[in-house]
């Protein structure tokens, strides 16, 4: 990712800058909300993201699930990994985009994964609602991986070393063999893939159109 697309380096040393400090607290507010079974139902049937096809008695699609879905969670283990990786890969992008271009970058990623998720129910058919803010999460680690390509990571899974630049490689290759393998039940690999692609997209949008990223 070309430096000029930022509009600083990063500054200061918070170690939570205030959007991700803001959804933290969003997520796990509404993750506590989701331990009450009624509230759970309430959620999940209004801000879940429901396919197009999903009518009557079933839970019905709203044009808000696009952007609510990505802050509610299925289980710890989800919020736990998100909110990790959020703040890992996040925190350095917000500090160099500022606050307001972050939240418009990480709520495109969402978005623009809830509309491969659609398209994707949409042709398997399936009425199931998808949740969590991996969309977004993934659209940050592609920023990450743009803006410091040869910066080592330690990976968890395996514990190698890897430069940020073939982990993002990685991670997309293995989110589309899951995706056409079918081999991750339950998990909206092509929204992962969503996510990266319309950051990736809006990236280069920035770089075109520099007055855009004032």
């Amino acid at each position: 990712m070309n430096q000029h697309v930022y509009q600083r380096r990063p500054v200061g040393d918070s170690a939570i800058p205030t959007i991700i400090f803001a959804l933290i607290i969003i997520n796990g507010l509404l993750f506590a909300l989701q331990q009450s079974p009624d509230f759970f139902q309430f959620l999940f049937r209004n801000f879940a993201l429901w396919p197009l096809a999903a009518t009557f008695p079933n839970p019905e699609f709203g044009m808000w699930q696009v952007m609510t879905y990505g802050f509610l969670h299925g289980d710890v283990m989800h919020i736990a990994f998100n909110m990790f990786m959020l703040w890992m890969f996040g925190r350095e992008i917000e500090l160099m985009l500022g606050a307001q271009r972050f939240f418009i970058y990480y709520m495109t990623c969402v978005i623009g994964a809830a509309a491969i998720q659609l398209v994707v129910a949409q042709i398997q058919g399936g009425i199931y609602p998808t949740v969590g803010a991996s969309g977004g999460v993934y659209g940050l680690l592609l920023a990450y991986g743009m803006a410091f390509p040869n910066r080592m990571i330690m990976l968890m899974f395996p514990p190698i070393p890897m430069k940020a630049k073939y982990m993002v490689i990685m991670f997309g290759a293995m989110e589309l063999y899951l995706g056409l393998s079918g081999r991750a039940p339950g998990v909206a690999n092509f929204a992962h893939l969503g996510g990266m692609l319309f950051g990736y997209l809006l990236i280069q949008h920035w770089r075109a159109n520099p007055r855009d990223r004032r």
